[in-house]
């Protein structure tokens, strides 16, 4: 496992060490803004192409695929809407065409998830996230067979130096202790938070997995442990609607940042995918409207109370 500051230098040293000019990745439009923008823009800088393709559609997989593709990239469940891609399939199309598959696993965790046993190759864990726990340190881990591991990443983070502090290394390890009693209320409170937005007339439409709505439920429920902690929603009003709900909490954290054991609160459309266009963001399904909640461990009674306040300005 090497780690580094936030998942986005484990991004970063896995596209370094596997992708030469000419190389080509087939990646999901639905993640992190900054992993979009890294593929799109500076990759290309070294003469690496990438095709952006719907999350939850195999044949656009399939179709986006070349000679020179080496791996195709993922979030799942997707950073914001959750939405679910089948691990499996994938792998099983990148395999086919001498490929690799990459699983950007920072929603699930191990705990919930376990994408290297359903096919993948490559992991990528944000450790920054639920790893810790409490928000305390940055870093970022790429998982994977030793073989592909050393030959292929080690290489580049030997001399590159992405190398990570012993205090940040320790504070991970002691957050893992936890990992999985964590999840597990994490995922309990996001169901319940879930349900109770899917019935508030105020709500548009909520995103969560757990929920019969969510058009990956079965997927979901077949390949992950639970359904995780992050639910997003899009609030009737537009942009002026989400803020004023932001703005209105009191226990809820405004912050970008997620997987902590206390409950945070951030506008996608201005903050993760800031930094996309307003084509970019359409494509993604950001909407105006959204809003992105990882639910904490807190009494789920005083969360709901705290989103009532905001809802009914």
């Amino acid at each position: 496992m090497y780690r580094r500051r936030l998942r986005m230098a484990a991004i970063m040293t896995l596209c370094m060490g596997l992708l030469k000019a000419g190389d080509h990745v087939v990646c999901s439009r639905s993640v992190f803004g900054n992993t979009l923008l890294l593929l799109k823009n500076f990759m290309a800088k070294f003469g690496v192409a990438t095709d952006f393709v719907e999350l939850t559609n195999l044949g656009a997989w399939e179709a986006a695929v070349r000679p020179e593709t080496r791996f195709l990239f993922l979030e799942t469940p997707s950073n914001p809407l959750t939405e679910v891609a089948d691990i499996e399939a994938l792998a099983g199309l990148a395999h086919c065409h001498g490929a690799l598959l990459v699983v950007d696993n920072v929603f699930c965790t191990p705990a919930l998830q376990k994408p290297l046993a359903l096919g993948a190759d490559l992991v990528v864990h944000s450790a920054t996230k639920y790893l810790d726990g409490q928000g305390r340190c940055v870093g970022g881990a790429i998982v994977g067979g030793e073989e592909l591991l050393e030959k292929e990443i080690y290489p580049f983070l030997r001399t590159g130096g992405a190398s990570m502090s012993p205090f940040n290394a320790w504070v991970f390890l002691s957050g893992l202790e936890t990992l999985g009693l964590r999840m597990q209320g994490h995922c309990d409170n996001a169901l319940t938070l879930a349900r109770w937005l899917e019935s508030h007339p105020e709500v548009e439409r909520v995103y969560y997995p757990g929920l019969p709505s969510h058009p990956q439920h079965e997927l979901a429920a077949r390949q992950q442990q639970g359904a995780g902690g992050i639910v997003s929603f899009v609030v009737r009003g537009g942009q002026e609607a989400a803020w004023r709900l932001i703005n209105h909490t009191r226990l809820l954290s405004i912050t970008a940042n997620l997987g902590d054991v206390k409950t945070t609160i951030t506008h996608p459309a201005t903050t993760t995918h800031g930094r996309l266009s307003p084509e970019e963001r359409v494509q993604a399904g950001i909407a105006d409207g959204l809003v992105r909640i990882s639910v904490g461990l807190e009494d789920i009674n005083d969360i709901i109370n705290d989103l009532t306040r905001g809802l009914t300005q």
